[in-house]
């Protein structure tokens, strides 16, 4: 049996320590040059020269500080740019580990970071903020904070109902997420009708499509620890993460009971995902598709795959918001339609592809 799992793990098409090592610097070297680039590119014109100068002032205090510290080039390049960018590296993270761990939790190769009701939750958490005005009293990032609040109480109640007359395992915690996510859809779609603000459903609607246009510093200094911490956290639960997908007789054989282990992972990745969501709304694909990408490369490994997906999922949220920014001259598309246009093409792709696998029976 043991070398049965062994082989499912490594039926990725890179193999060994030393080609994961490799491809790991060489990632690490891609989002360094990404993030180089990108700061460079965007709807406004201005030099490589003025861009870096702002930087190296910022960071070292370099340069002449009363042409680089104010002025309308400075705040394009520092308080829009680069903080887009920053968060683009958290949001494409936090995506995908949360996709990685999820879909070892339920033990589901088509699940996503927001499958167990999450995205419901915020939907209606946002729909609250808007339509009703609830949480206004959080100042000018209500909706986000009424979102992220939606979505951990959702991810809460999943965990309780779960637990009802027995044990959360896998199938009564997708159970449990598809009957809070109706419910959720519910109210969301009710309020919206009786309400019946034109202005208030737009505002859903393109928050729904998400946006990396309302990255803050004060945000990012939040988020980005957050989903390190994570990460570095689900790389240190990787034996546990593999045996959640060879199912619970096995794991029991094995000495290792995954209840307790399951519900502390969904509180964790429904934390990251509660930020991402207040940070940058709804976008999907990301926590789905990154995920197989990572397996497709190196197998089934979570001691592999949870550092792979973090870095692809950060160079894809970064050139995914440089192409939503510059692609419609004068407007910003929607980087939730740009990623699912992306998205679910390589996904048909990923379905058909009889090499690949996503572990345990599958």
């Amino acid at each position: 049996m043991k070398s049965i799992v062994k082989k499912d793990r490594e039926s990725g098409l890179f193999k060994g320590t030393p080609t994961y090592i490799g491809m790991g610097i060489l990632l690490i070297i891609i989002l360094a040059f990404s993030i180089v680039i990108t700061v460079t590119m965007g709807s406004f014109d201005i030099s490589i020269k003025d861009v870096y100068g702002i930087i190296f002032y910022k960071l070292f205090g370099m340069g002449d500080g009363e042409l680089l510290s104010k002025g309308p080039v400075h705040d394009i390049v520092y308080f829009v740019r680069l903080p887009r960018i920053i968060l683009a590296v958290a949001v494409g993270m936090g995506l995908s580990v949360c996709g990685v761990v999820m879909q070892a939790i339920v033990k589901n190769p088509l699940a996503d970071p927001y499958i167990l009701g999450i995205s419901s939750g915020a939907s209606l958490g946002a729909t609250l903020a808007i339509m009703l005005g609830i949480g206004i009293v959080f100042g000018s990032n209500y909706v986000g904070i009424c979102a992220f609040i939606g979505a951990f109480v959702i991810s809460i109640l999943v965990l309780i109902l779960a637990n009802v007359k027995g044990r959360a395992n896998s199938s009564k915690l997708l159970l449990s997420g598809m009957a809070l996510s109706t419910v959720c859809s519910a109210f969301s779609s009710f309020i919206i009708y009786f309400v019946n603000d034109r202005e208030g459903i737009q505002t859903i609607a393109y928050w729904l499509l998400g946006s990396l246009a309302g990255a803050k510093w004060e945000n990012i200094r939040v988020i980005f620890p957050i989903v390190i911490i994570a990460t570095l956290f689900f790389i240190t639960q990787c034996r546990t993460l593999n045996l959640m997908l060879l199912g619970e007789e096995v794991s029991i054989t094995l000495g290792t009971d995954l209840h307790k282990y399951r519900q502390v992972y969904l509180v964790i990745t429904s934390i990251v995902i509660g930020f991402v969501v207040y940070s940058s709304g709804m976008i999907g694909f990301v926590g789905l598709i990154i995920p197989h990408l990572a397996r497709m490369l190196f197998g089934t490994d979570h001691k592999k795959i949870i550092p792979i997906s973090a870095l692809i999922g950060a160079i894809f949220m970064v050139w995914a918001d440089v192409l939503s920014r510059i692609m419609l001259p004068g407007s910003e598309l929607p980087i939730g339609i740009l990623i699912s246009m992306i998205g679910a093409p390589s996904f048909i792709y990923l379905m058909v592809s009889k090499s690949y696998g996503f572990g345990g029976n599958s």
